[in-house]
């Protein structure tokens, strides 16, 4: 599982979720937009649907992704925890995985219920500046003993607030975002031509 707001899903959430379905050997990786994120107490700017659009456009773009709307179906925040709740009783017996960046691996003991989290999935790990690849092992021993596998993925400094900043200011943001969410944001009319930006 690959949660996150999506809000739109671009070339670094692509990477990871590549890299990661390689580097685990996972069947499938499940894109989860959040509904609720109970870190953003703004919410997201584009609705749950529009987000869930974006996501299936990227699914589309690379074998083994696939998308879930239970954190968009789900009324009030979007608890981890909660969803790999529900994700382990739709796939009994299925070995699960929480993908993250090692900056959300430092700040899990303040997260809802990470020992459910822990006893429901493996974490794998992204590291993210400024930590190394030691640093992630040794919070790995420390927060989530035995449960964290390390995802090297290219590091891609992207972010959906980039994109959105690119857009409202007019810049080109395509070779930013995968090619189906892009089409996406053509089709939505947030940019003003498939060749001007």
């Amino acid at each position: 599982m690959l949660g996150g707001s999506f809000d739109p899903p671009h070339i670094g959430h692509l990477v990871v979720a590549a890299e990661a379905l390689w580097r685990l050997g996972l069947d499938e990786l499940l894109l989860v937009p959040a509904g609720v994120p109970p870190h953003k107490p703004g919410g997201t700017e584009a609705d749950g649907e529009r987000r869930l659009t974006w996501c299936a456009a990227l699914a589309a773009t690379q074998p083994g992704l696939s998308v879930s709307r239970c954190e968009i179906d789900r009324a009030g925040p979007s608890y981890t925890a909660d969803t790999l709740g529900q994700l382990a009783a739709e796939r009994p017996g299925a070995a699960l995985w929480f993908l993250m960046g090692s900056d959300q691996l430092a700040g899990l003991p303040t997260w809802r219920s990470p020992e459910r989290i822990l006893a429901l999935a493996r974490l794998g790990v992204v590291p993210r500046p400024p930590h190394s690849l030691a640093d992630v092992e040794a919070l790995g021993a420390t927060l989530a003993p035995g449960r964290v596998d390390l995802v090297d993925a290219p590091r891609m400094d992207v972010s959906s607030t980039l994109v959105r900043a690119r857009l409202a200011a007019g810049l080109p943001v395509r070779h930013l975002v995968p090619h189906g969410v892009w089409d996406s944001l053509v089709a939505e009319g947030l940019v003003p031509s498939p060749h001007s930006s």
